[in-house]
């Protein structure tokens, strides 16, 4: 089952945040609401009253915040690292501000003040999905197959846009999946673009989350693409399906020609799920790339067959594709610098 750590929202961020009911950029600043290693949340309000959720770059482990102060003390050997980070955050946000889509975060605006940058995100009520799993877990219980079916397909649909967009998520994960109070998701936190820090040596990795990230992010060199995102869909239904996430991709590779890991598992979930489902979901967190479904579209069709009633098994390996091929992904991810290095 899931263990306390893995439900455990956000890495510790040790650096102070903003004062309530500080102003800055426009906004006033109400409270803290989330905070991890890489960034901090706040809860605030626009200039006319409307609730919005204002993401601070903030890596603990290149700059620290006192209490009371604003800017950040960054020691001048980190502060190549911190200004790269800081670009790879700002252009996040001005890639997710030209999507417009109801399962997508909505980025309003991003700015630069206290020696780094804010990004502006819509707020709405809700919570992820890891905590529905979470409360589910707690109960001795776990989601029903209509319930992952009709919530993947809104992720599939908000992943079809950004991949219509040339953007990769890279960090797709029940964590990273909003549940607004109607039940409709919405996807957060793009990995594409944010980078983790390597606290030995302080120097910008890609960052991955093991258990959700496809073998290609654990190998140099290797292509990038919707495929990508495809295992890390299969990853969080698994997850929502049996109570914890799967093993991780370099894991199950060291099995060599032996059985796959996962295959006990997979048939654990025969009894509570249709063979369709289980069928999309292991074809989806196959580890050969070509193995998957070659689109998000084809995912997506396999989750409405089973909430229309009919058969969904097979439909996930549908030959569809609406992707860029694989030396146009590679050739944007490599440009942007992203999808290289270990964990």
């Amino acid at each position: 089952m899931f263990s306390k750590e893995y439900f455990s929202q956000m890495a510790a961020q040790n650096n102070a945040p903003l004062p309530d009911g500080l102003e800055i950029g426009g906004y006033r600043i109400v409270k803290k609401i989330a905070s991890g290693g890489f960034s901090i949340v706040y809860l605030a309000y626009d200039g006319d009253g409307n609730a919005v959720a204002i993401k601070e770059y903030l890596p603990s482990a290149l700059a620290l915040r006192a209490p009371g102060e604003l800017a950040p003390v960054i020691a001048r050997a980190n502060l190549p690292v911190f200004r790269i980070g800081l670009k790879c955050f700002f252009e996040e946000g001005r890639a997710l501000a030209r999507i417009v889509h109801p399962n997508v975060v909505r980025v309003l605006n991003f700015f630069r003040a206290n020696d780094t940058v804010y990004m502006v995100m819509a707020y709405e009520s809700g919570h992820s999905l890891q905590e529905y799993a979470a409360r589910l877990v707690a109960k001795g219980s776990r989601a029903g197959e209509p319930f992952i079916r009709q919530v993947f397909h809104g992720v599939c649909a908000g992943l079809r846009e950004v991949h219509a967009n040339k953007l990769l998520h890279l960090d797709l994960k029940p964590a990273n999946i909003y549940l607004r109070t109607d039940g409709s998701p919405m996807l957060l936190d793009f990995g594409a673009a944010r980078q983790t820090i390597n606290t030995d040596a302080p120097t910008l990795a890609p960052m991955y989350t093991p258990g959700f990230a496809a073998p290609e992010l654990y190998a140099k060199g290797s292509a990038l693409g919707p495929w990508t995102d495809i295992y890390s869909i299969g990853a969080a239904m698994f997850a929502c399906m049996a109570g914890l996430p799967p093993q991780p991709a370099d894991q199950r590779r060291m099995a060599n020609n032996m059985a796959d890991p996962m295959d006990g598992q997979f048939a654990q979930l025969e009894g509570a799920y249709t063979p369709g489902l289980v069928a999309m979901v292991k074809a989806c967190l196959a580890l050969d790339p070509l193995a998957r479904p070659q689109s998000v579209f084809a995912v997506q069709k396999a989750l409405q067959a089973g909430l229309d009633g009919a058969p969904a098994a097979g439909g996930a390996r549908e030959a569809v594709t609406e992707a860029a091929p694989a030396s146009g992904w590679r050739g944007l991810v490599e440009r942007i610098g992203f999808g290289r290095g270990r964990a």
